[in-house]
């Protein structure tokens, strides 16, 4: 179903000759290099972060049932763990962490043979994960982290107390309370004697990267089209029986 842009007003747009385009494309493309240097540095400060020991054992389970930490890595060094926003009594995972799962799969026919393991983790039964999975078609592995504290100790989830406090512990802040469950991704990497250490966590806006729809779509003249963040986003299934503008999901309009 093509989505309805029409409301997504364009400036006219100024018409000039083609020595002109190619002057203002000459000057963008300065800017462009700009961001593109400056993203090299900020990808070198990245891996230059230090690292914590993860000594706590976390339990989770998948399709060969239960599994540790260690276990998801499946032989590699490096394991990026997608933590997707499906709570335990949720009947389906929030569209927008399902957006960016959509980007799973493509990336897995590549990142195993630069020995990077790529795993959503989420609070929900691992039943529950599966159909779901079904459900879309996707491949990548997905486990649930239900009996276990993983989804508190890297702050995806509100714990009880900071329900009832109305306070949450997200995106490295304090902020007032937005959701039981919130989207992120944390990464750890495995020593040869089998020791853990997480190297990275990033939230909200964090995850803009592992968008390439968004990429896409920022080429564009009319972009993103958003009223709200990621308003427009459906799961893949339901663009055809759903509105195409709504309210948003997981509270990506976080910087």
């Amino acid at each position: 179903m093509q989505a309805d842009t029409t409301s997504a007003n364009i400036e006219k747009p100024n018409i000039v000759s083609h020595e002109e385009w190619l002057a203002a494309r000459r000057q963008l493309l300065r800017r462009e290099k700009e961001v593109t240097h400056l993203n090299d540095r900020l990808s070198a400060a990245r891996r230059a972060m230090p690292w914590e020991k993860v000594d706590k054992a976390y339990t989770f389970e998948g399709p060969e049932g239960k599994r540790s930490l260690a276990d998801l890595f499946e032989g590699r060094s490096q394991l990026i763990v997608y933590h997707f926003m499906f709570g335990p009594d949720w009947s389906e995972g929030c569209p927008s962490c399902s957006f960016l799962a959509d980007h799973f799969d493509g990336a897995n026919l590549h990142l195993p043979h630069h020995d990077v393991t790529l795993v959503a983790v989420s609070r929900a039964p691992w039943s529950r994960l599966a159909a779901f999975k079904q459900r879309l078609g996707w491949h990548f592995n997905w486990y649930s982290s239900q009996d276990s504290d993983f989804n508190f100790d890297y702050h995806v989830s509100a714990s009880p107390a900071e329900t009832d406090a109305g306070k949450q512990d997200y995106n490295f802040d304090v902020m007032d309370y937005q959701h039981d469950e919130m989207p992120g991704v944390s990464v750890f990497f495995k020593d040869a004697d089998g020791h853990i250490f997480h190297t990275y966590s990033a939230y909200a806006r964090g995850l803009d990267i592992l968008l390439g729809t968004h990429n896409f779509l920022d080429l564009t003249p009319r972009g993103r089209a958003e009223k709200s963040t990621m308003d427009w986003v459906r799961h893949h299934d339901r663009y055809q029986d759903q509105p195409e503008n709504g309210p948003g999901c997981c509270g990506g309009g976080n910087a």
